[in-house]
């Protein structure tokens, strides 16, 4: 008669459970694992995620991050052999609490022409208005946006939920009004971490200098 010795549960589980490549040992070790990852996502990423799918330290995610960051800057690090090298025409940046590939500001008219090439992909005047309203003012109301602009905004502010750059974030408490304010995708868009990192209003969108005017108009 045979004997037959048992295996724990636990280790019958682990054993089962399917183990992703060493990253260390591939070409160009987690760095080059970072990239490849970063290359394909559709969305900015956290370190955490990173680290989970690499199956790696979060430390030494956060390490190739830097590196590949100074890397596409154009930095390489400091020492007798080691200095300056080219920019590359894509920067890595964190951005709405993750990490993604952006192709850098001077280079947005010739990314611009050719992703566009003819197309009508851009917001109007009266949506980058509107647009602009919500994110300086938020949470707001469709009503207040509209006294500020001067004309209805309904139609405006549809299209903007449609396109996923604002969204219904509260509701105001006297009048029972919907109010909006801008999505993690606006500021994936505008290549910043939150909406504190919004520029001064700029000159070229009419009507939007005197915006702190209504900020005690009530509806």
């Amino acid at each position: 008669m045979s004997e037959h010795t048992e295996k724990p549960p636990g280790d019958a589980a682990a054993a089962e459970e399917p183990q992703g490549p060493d990253v260390d040992s591939l070409p160009g070790g987690v760095p080059a694992a970072v990239e490849a990852v970063l290359l394909v996502v559709e969305e900015p990423v956290t370190d955490l995620e990173l680290a989970t799918a690499l199956q790696v330290p979060v430390d030494k995610v956060r390490e190739a991050l830097a590196e590949l960051k100074d890397e596409y800057d154009g930095y390489t690090g400091q020492g007798p052999d080691t200095g300056p090298t080219r920019r590359r025409g894509i920067e890595l940046r964190n951005v709405a609490g993750g990490w993604r590939f952006y192709t850098r500001s001077e280079f947005a008219a010739v990314v611009g022409r050719f992703v566009l090439d003819g197309q009508s992909a851009r917001l109007s005047q009266a949506a980058l208005e509107t647009l602009a309203v919500i994110a300086y003012r938020q949470p707001v109301a469709r009503s207040r946006v509209s006294a500020i602009r001067g004309v209805n905004v309904d139609s405006v502010v549809r299209t903007l939920v449609q396109r996923g750059l604002i969204s219904d974030v509260a509701t105001d408490p006297e009048t029972g009004a919907v109010l909006y304010g801008t999505t993690p995708l606006f500021l994936e868009r505008l290549g910043i971490g939150t909406v504190a990192d919004l520029p001064k209003l700029s000159p070229h969108l009419p009507g939007l200098e005197n915006l702190q005017d209504f900020d005690d108009t009530t509806y």
